[in-house]
């Protein structure tokens, strides 16, 4: 079925042809990640370092129709919107299977960047920079009717020198007016808005009415987490976190957040959608905000860049992986200036599928 717009089809491949990847002259590297539904390796594309994303065909015809709607909605979206502050589209392709490949960002994830400076906090302007940089990127996506609705620290990447960052992963993206596709199975639940559940229960795949404001809900724990530096709901699993914001009205504590910061922050993740503002607004209260405070405090103390013992919970299936390569046992991020490709370790593309 077609999109309300006509922006994208429910669940067939249509792609222009600039965007189609010759897989001849695709070639992979490294796996850097995987998840449930894909594995993401680093890989070349006629000399462009690149991330590869090979989605998993499914084993019944019910997953293999789902995936494929699923994939085809993710390539629509990636081919249709551009802009600086989300992950570069270069192409994908259908046959001998389905693969979507994006710019290589070597920065790593906002999350780690934030867990490796721990206890230290970012610069207040550095929060609110990156803050702008993420509403940017959702003013981007609602102004072409689409919700992202996995807005979280796994899912935003970091260029190389870390002064930019990157909207990534549409895999759960849908277009507003497809209403009847909206799910309870969405998003990460610390990050989601309370309307997303059931007043009963988080049943797998009940269907819910909620629009673009969920996003705005998310974009809120963010930004709480870029100043604070810390796990929202800290001390509670996701569940709790969940149950705690859906049924309790439970937020984070804004006592401690800059006064227009607070006023941001918690008009953001008011328990009425309509409420919350629109991220035009956001960014024009961020911009007004950053124009208050004091100049940025020097340089971001080294460490944050190098330190690789953090230990971590597990992350998102497949959706914070384009980023630098792993050392070969695979759990070891490489710093920028070692994520170089190596001589003799990538594949042709169809002698590996």
């Amino acid at each position: 079925m077609g999109s309300g717009n006509g922006f994208y089809p429910d669940d067939e491949f249509n792609l222009e042809a600039k965007w189609l990847i010759d897989p001849k002259h695709l070639f992979v590297g490294p796996k850097i990640g995987e998840g449930a539904h894909a594995k993401v390796y680093e890989g070349k594309y006629k000399n462009k370092n690149v991330a590869i994303k090979v989605v998993n065909k499914g084993e019944t015809p019910e997953e293999i129709k789902k995936r494929e709607g699923r994939f085809a909605r993710e390539v629509a979206m990636l081919s249709k919107v551009q802009h600086k502050n989300l992950v570069k589209f270069i192409g994908a392709c259908k046959e001998p299977v389905s693969v979507i490949v994006t710019e290589l960002l070597v920065g790593g994830t906002l999350r780690k960047y934030l867990v490796n400076m721990r206890p230290r906090c970012l610069d207040l302007r550095v929060a609110v920079g990156f803050a702008l940089d993420i509403a940017r990127a959702m003013e981007c996506l609602h102004s072409h009717g689409i919700i992202h609705r996995d807005l979280k620290p796994e899912n935003l990447l970091l260029t190389a020198d870390h002064k930019t960052v990157k909207l990534a992963d549409f895999g759960l993206a849908r277009e507003e007016s497809l209403t009847e596709m909206m799910t309870a199975e969405t998003g990460t639940y610390r990050w989601m808005a309370p309307e997303l559940y059931s007043t009963v229960t988080l049943r797998h795949g009940e269907k819910k009415h909620y629009n673009h404001k969920v996003d705005a809900y998310s974009f809120a724990i963010v930004l709480w987490e870029l100043v604070h530096n810390k796990l929202p709901f800290e001390g509670m699993s996701n569940l709790q976190a969940a149950y705690a914001a859906a049924f309790k009205n439970t937020r984070p504590s804004a006592e401690n957040l800059p006064e227009d910061l607070a006023l941001i922050v918690t008009s953001c993740w008011k328990e009425e959608p309509n409420d919350r503002p629109n991220f035009s607004q956001i960014i024009q209260m961020l911009m007004h905000y950053l124009s208050t405070i004091s100049p940025m405090q020097p340089a971001i103390p080294p460490r944050i860049f190098t330190s690789e013992n953090a230990v971590l919970p597990p992350e998102s299936p497949g959706t914070s992986t384009l980023m630098g390569v792993r050392d070969d046992a695979g759990d070891t991020p490489k710093t920028p200036m070692e994520n170089q490709p190596r001589a003799g370790y990538f594949f042709c593309f169809n002698q590996c599928f």
